[in-house]
This record gives C-alpha cells, sequence and structure tokens, in this order.
C-alpha cells in the first residue's frame, strides 16, 4: 500500500504521494518514479517495472510484476540512464534475464514513501519474498526476506547483456563489486568518455553459501554481465545489503559506504532520511487545503527538490567534459529547457544553500569541456535549444549569490553569446542529432548577422530566435553586474531580436528565410508552435503588447489562445502564460486561468501530472501557483500575482525568515484579489520582489467572487523605453 497521511498527522513527509505522476490517466503520463533517495541525491532507488531506456522510465504504475531494484540515475522519461547498478532477490536457481526473474506484485503489498519503500512479491507456490529500501546521498541499504530456502540468491547485474562491464565477488569479505560502464544518451554528445564508469560496492551481512558470476562472458571475470550471492534461509529470514555507488573508482564507493552507513543499522538510516526530508518538505506549510490538495503540494515539492542531483563526493568528482577527476563539488541533470523557468528559481527560496554549488558546477563544465551544458546527463547532450544556463547564472546574480567566480561566469555566457558552434553553417542542428559537436546557440553565425535565425538554414529557427533573444537579456544582466556597461546596452538591444519575427499581417510570431520573406505560419518551431511561442517573450512582455497594436489586441489575441485550446500546460513553454494579463491591465484573467490550469492538469492520482514532470518543472509551476505567484522572468527576479490556492502559505526561510500568503476568505468559488496589502502597507501591483519575499514579508490577498480592479492600473514600461534612456 501507499501509506498516505491523515489531516491528523504532521510529518510533510507522510504527505507524499510518490505514485502521482507514476501511471498514465486522464490527465497526463509524469513520467516520475518512486525514488527512495535524498533531497539531490547521486543515486536514486525504485523499484523496476520494466527495462528503462531513452523513452521509458524504470517504474510504471500499470505494471504488475518486478525485475529488479535499480540505483539509477536516469532523470527523467526521455533522458537515458547511466551508470546503474540493479539487485533482484529469487529462490529456486538462478535466473539472471529480467524476464526471467520477474516476480509479481500487487499495489496494496507496496510501501511507497520518499524515505522507505517496501514491497511482498509472488515466488509462486504460497511463497513470497520481501523487499525493503533506504537511501543516502550516494548509497542505499536493502533488506530481503526470504521463505525457508537451501539457495535464497541475491543476483547483482553489473550491466545489461552485449554491454562490457565488470563484477567480482570476494565470497571472504561477504561483497560484490564492480562497475557498469554505460551511457544510454553517450550518442547525443561529441565525448567518448573512455574512463566513464559507475562503480559500485555491495556488502551482505550474511555469509554466502555459494556465489559467481553470470553472463555471455562470464568466462572472462573482467566482462561479466553480472554476479550472485547465495544463502541458506530459514522462514522469514532477513538477508541485509549495503550499496555504495560512485563515478570515480570502486574504493570511493567503498569510502561512500562507510561515510555515509557505517554500521548495520536499517533503521537509523531511514529514520536519518525520513528526518531530512522533514526539514525540507517542512519549509512550506500549508492551511486550508483538502487532503488531496496537500498531498499535490508535498508531491510537488519532493519532486522540485530532486534536481540537479549531486554529482561529487567526499571532495571530489568525475567530469563527464574532460574524463578526469577533480577536486570540488558537482552537480548534473539540469533540465535546463524546462527547469530554467520555475524549477531554479523555486530552489533559490527552499534550497539556497545549493545555488553556489550548482552555478559553480556549470562553470566547471564551461572549464573542462568549452560551454556550459544545456542538459548534461551526465555529459552534453544537444538536447533542446538555446543557453539557459545562462538564464541560470544571471537569476542567481539579480539574487546576490556570491560563492561563485563572477568573472568566470561572464566568460561562459559572453562564449555562448558571441560564439557559433563548429559547423554552425554546414549543419542544421536537428533535435537529438546525434555525433555533433556541442550545439550551443545553433545558427547563431546568421543571428549575428541578421538578427533572426533563417529557418531555410537551421533548424527550430524561430524558436531558438525568440529564446535566444531571452539569453541575451541575461547575459545583459551579468555584464551589468560587472559594470560591463557597453555590453549590458550591446546584449539588451540584441534581446530585442524577438521583434524581427512579428508578422503583424498574421499576427503571429513567424519564422523567416535568410532573404528576408516570411515562411509558413508552422515553419521553424519546437515542441510549440505560433500560437505557443508568439508568448515567448518573457523579458519584454510590454514591448509584444505594443507589437501587438495595444492591450486591447493584445488582450483578444490571449483570449483567443486559451479558448482556442492553444495552451498545452503538458509542455514548459506554456507555464508562465496564464500570468500574461497581470500585464495587460486584467489581472483577473489570470487569478481565474491558473486556478483553472491547477486544477484540471493536477491531481492526487497517477496519472495527476500532464506531461513529463521533466525534473521538477511541472511541479515548481503548481507549487509557486498555490502560494499565488510565478516567476515569468525569472532571472528578473519578480513574481507576478496569481490566484492563491489555500487560505495561508508559509515559506521557512534558510535565513531564519518566514514568508507568508494571506488569503482572506479564499474558496473555490472566490478565486478574485479584491486588495492586497504588503506588510500591512496597500499594494496595488500585480508583482512581488524576491527581495520582499528573503526579507520574510506578509503578503495578504482578500478574495472575492467577483473580478476586481485591483492591479488593473499598473502599466510596465516596454525594453525599448529602457534602451532610449540609456542611449541619451
Amino acid at each position: 500500500m501507499c501509506t498516505l497521511a491523515t489531516s491528523a498527522q504532521a510529518d510533510p513527509v507522510d504527505w507524499v504521494n510518490l505514485y502521482i505522476g507514476t501511471g498514465s490517466g486522464p490527465i497526463g503520463y509524469g513520467g516520475t518514479m518512486p525514488f527512495v533517495t535524498t533531497p539531490f541525491g547521486m543515486t536514486d532507488w525504485t523499484p523496476q517495472t520494466r527495462q528503462n531506456k531513452l523513452s521509458v522510465v524504470s517504474y510504471k504504475y500499470e505494471d504488475t510484476s518486478i525485475s529488479g531494484f535499480v540505483g539509477t540515475h536516469q532523470p527523467a522519461i526521455w533522458m537515458g540512464d547511466y551508470g546503474y547498478v540493479t539487485l533482484m532477490p529469487e529462490i529456486d536457481g538462478l535466473k539472471t534475464t529480467p524476464d526471467d526473474r520477474k516476480l509479481a506484485f500487487n499495489h496494496k503489498d507496496e510501501i511507497v514513501r520518499p524515505d522507505y519503500y517496501s514491497v511482498w512479491m509472488d515466488a509462486d507456490h504460497s511463497r513470497r519474498i520481501r523487499t525493503e529500501m533506504t537511501a543516502t546521498e550516494r548509497c542505499s541499504y536493502l533488506r530481503f526476506t526470504f521463505p525457508a530456502n537451501a539457495s535464497s540468491t541475491v543476483i547483482v547485474e553489473a550491466s545489461r547483456p552485449g554491454i562490457a562491464g565488470f563484477a567480482h565477488v570476494d565470497a571472504a569479505a561477504q561483497e560484490i563489486t564492480g562497475y557498469n560502464p554505460d551511457r544510454i544518451d553517450s550518442g547525443l554528445g561529441p565525448f567518448k568518455l573512455p574512463n566513464f564508469k559507475g562503480y559500485f560496492v555491495i556488502q551482505f551481512r550474511k555469509a554466502f553459501s555459494g556465489s559467481g558470476l553470470y553472463g555471455p562472458t562470464a568466462q572472462d571475470p573482467g566482462l561479466a554481465t553480472g554476479a550472485y550471492a547465495k544463502f541458506k534461509t530459514t522462514e522469514g529470514e532477513i538477508v541485509e545489503a549495503r550499496v555504495g555507488t560512485s563515478f570515480i573508482s570502486i574504493d570511493q564507493a567503498r569510502q561512500n559506504l562507510k561515510a555515509e552507513i557505517p554500521v548495520w543499522d536499517f533503521e537509523a538510516v531511514r529514520n536519518s532520511l525520513r528526518a531530512t526530508w522533514n526539514d525540507k518538505l517542512g519549509r512550506i506549510t500549508v492551511e486550508g487545503a483538502t487532503d488531496d490538495q496537500r498531498r499535490i503540494v508535498y508531491t510537488g515539492l519532493y519532486h522540485a527538490l530532486l534536481y540537479p542531483r549531486i554529482f561529487s563526493e567526499q571532495g571530489r568528482y568525475y567530469s563527464a567534459f574532460d574524463d578526469t577527476v577533480h577536486k570540488g563539488t558537482s552537480y548534473t541533470a539540469y533540465s535546463i529547457w524546462d527547469t530554467f523557468r520555475a524549477e531554479h528559481s523555486l530552489l533559490t527560496l527552499m534550497a539556497p544553500e545549493r545555488i553556489d554549488g550548482m552555478i559553480g558546477a556549470l562553470l566547471q563544465n564551461y572549464q573542462e569541456g568549452g560551454w556550459m551544458p544545456k542538459w548534461p546527463n551526465p555529459s552534453y547532450t544537444n538536447i533542446m535549444i538555446g543557453t539557459h544556463a545562462d538564464s541560470l547564472v544571471a537569476e542567481a546574480i539579480n539574487k546576490h549569490f556570491k560563492g561563485f567566480d563572477y568573472n568566470l561566469a561572464w566568460d561562459a555566457v559572453y562564449k555562448d553569446a558571441m560564439t557559433p558552434p563548429d559547423g554552425d553553417t554546414t549543419r542544421r542542428w536537428a533535435d537529438r542529432e546525434p555525433h555533433t559537436p556541442y550545439e550551443a546557440r545553433a545558427g547563431l553565425t546568421y543571428l549575428k548577422e541578421l538578427g533572426y535565425i533563417p529557418v531555410d538554414h537551421t533548424a527550430e529557427s524561430a524558436s531558438s530566435t525568440l529564446e535566444d533573444s531571452y539569453d541575451d537579456w541575461c547575459v545583459a544582466q551579468v555584464a551589468k553586474a560587472l559594470g560591463k556597461t557597453s555590453d549590458y546596452q550591446f546584449f539588451l538591444k540584441r534581446s530585442l531580436n524577438y521583434q524581427h519575427l512579428f508578422n503583424k499581417e498574421t499576427g503571429f510570431m513567424q519564422a523567416k528565410h535568410a532573404d528576408g520573406s516570411w515562411a509558413g505560419l508552422d515553419e521553424g518551431w519546437t515542441e510549440g508552435n505560433k500560437w505557443v511561442y508568439t508568448w515567448a517573450v518573457m523579458h519584454d512582455i510590454p514591448g509584444l503588447i505594443q507589437l501587438m497594436g495595444g492591450r486591447e489586441k493584445y488582450n483578444a489575441e490571449l483570449d483567443e489562445h486559451f479558448s482556442g485550446g492553444h495552451n498545452v500546460h503538458s509542455n514548459e513553454p506554456s507555464h508562465h502564460y496564464g500570468y500574461l494579463y497581470d500585464y495587460s491591465g486584467q489581472p483577473w484573467k489570470t487569478q481565474a486561468k491558473v486556478r483553472e490550469i491547477a486544477t484540471a492538469e493536477y491531481a492526487n492520482l497517477p496519472s495527476g501530472i500532464d506531461g513529463d514532470d521533466d525534473c521538477g518543472q511541472m511541479s515548481a509551476w503548481y507549487i509557486f501557483t498555490a502560494l499565488g505567484f510565478y516567476p515569468v522572468n525569472p532571472a528578473s527576479g519578480d513574481y507576478m500575482i496569481g490566484s492563491p490556492l489555500f487560505t495561508k502559505m508559509t515559506l521557512r526561510l534558510a535565513n531564519g525568515n518566514h514568508f507568508t500568503v494571506d488569503a482572506v476568505n479564499n474558496s473555490s468559488k472566490n478565486v478574485y484579489i479584491q486588495s492586497a496589502t504588503l506588510n500591512g502597507k496597500p499594494l496595488t501591483i500585480p508583482v512581488i520582489r524576491y527581495e520582499d519575499i528573503l526579507a520574510g514579508a506578509s503578503l495578504r490577498l482578500v478574495m472575492g467572487p467577483s473580478p476586481s480592479h485591483w492591479g488593473a492600473d499598473w502599466t510596465p514600461a516596454p525594453l525599448s523605453e529602457s534602451l532610449s534612456h540609456l542611449d541619451r
């Protein structure tokens, strides 16, 4: 069973429902897995109901059998795993393939929580085997409960058939060690990384009654698919295993295990992990939510606190950008095209102690591989467009994080903005094109000449032109922070390149050919269309309103966007669109729309996330919307006000302050803001600042059933006005 809290229980971890996002159904498919891990854990542990690969994750709610318990590094359904290791208990002979070793299970026999997983599996003839798991940042502790059997077995899959892994058994030490060199995404980036391996050390508490290697290459102990340990067990006997993982060496995996699970005490590890999650999840408190809503909130926060994942070990890390080991702290699994929009903004509030290390890791990647990555897993993958690491850097600087080298950050973002990728004019740069150089800003050569990327030379050109414009605004922020005035002005002006693609005749953003002629309305897009990308100007919505001919035309077009079913919340480019009425004098429409989206797109169900959670971005949208605000331009530090979902939410900030949102008279019908105060003073604009939150402000909103004029008089200036002041 998935043990769920009742309203009488206080622990935040008990409100997490790890089934949310693991199934398909009326809302979506989520692509999440029920991970037992720490916040930002290096290795996640989950039951394996299917063999994961690109577009397939390890666990699917609808499945009825388990073939292993995997220490996985797969971050999302459309990314691959790497350096994984799998354990599986079995009886009655050695069964090594996933199909042969799978055992039936039922969800009523599961306990699924962030700190603990348990399942009873059917082993035939009225016999059952139980697996329990808990974890630390890089290690796991497993318990296997066997029936009476002369050959109870735990197999250790070092690598899948056909992949040259390594396994070694030391029966005297009751230990199995090895490594897995598989990187499912290896074909997507430029580096072969011959030194890459996911290492493991597995220690058993009980002496082996037998052991060995298996696999098609078992004759060569250096190329074994896996290993196994046998035990003679009495009815209900528990066999315990501790697993250490590493990307540095087997010795480092052993050191990680010694540091994180030094003694045989499953409950101590479990209690420590529970306390860790309670502390992190407890940084948000909710009043006035139903039990279902509370589960969505805490499950969303759990998902948002998984990525980016730690990738360093006791002061060292393996770099998948130069294939060597370095001193320092590192992170990986940045789904930046998705997560720059809200996930990282949420982390600046919920996990600020991680931000310097996360930005520092991107800058290390730049030093070691030549560029900041756009989607490291763990190396370059060239997935998606733009160089939105620029946004993460600009946001951290604008929010006054100081623990990384600003000058190095400038070098990195400047290269993104000014250096075309290798072969820029000879490649189309199609999505997931294998074995290409690092893509960076595809088509930058043309953009520097024409002011836009031409569709007849570069794939995804219109989407890239618009997203590069936002990234240029971010680069300008870094220049401003470093006092580089001319660079600041240059990139601020270039961030207006989005204007080249607005066709006043059609009223949409539209791709262009190199000769300046318009392409078809459906050309040049990625994961979207003209409806999705016309509203993509996150850094200059007032300028977009001006392009469209003013507020009346803008609002009419935005109305049609929603009424025509063009808002696709299951994909990230649409995430800020519900908040766009705040800029155009109709904030009451934002208040109604974001409530509508939150209700339709999220639920306390296995299908309760519409589309991939995308490393926390889908969840971060819900957390912000529940709070009543959202970072339309995340690097700016501004949050646009929507409509809080509950009567009160409180953020317990790392600096000791508390930020509260108090929504008086809030209900499912009272969605409209009638008046607002910030720290007791009237707030008349639909914006709050990061500094307000960090200071521990109190936002009080009086809610009602009908639209009001609150916030409607706000008229933010277009970016062009700021530029005209600079030119004087």
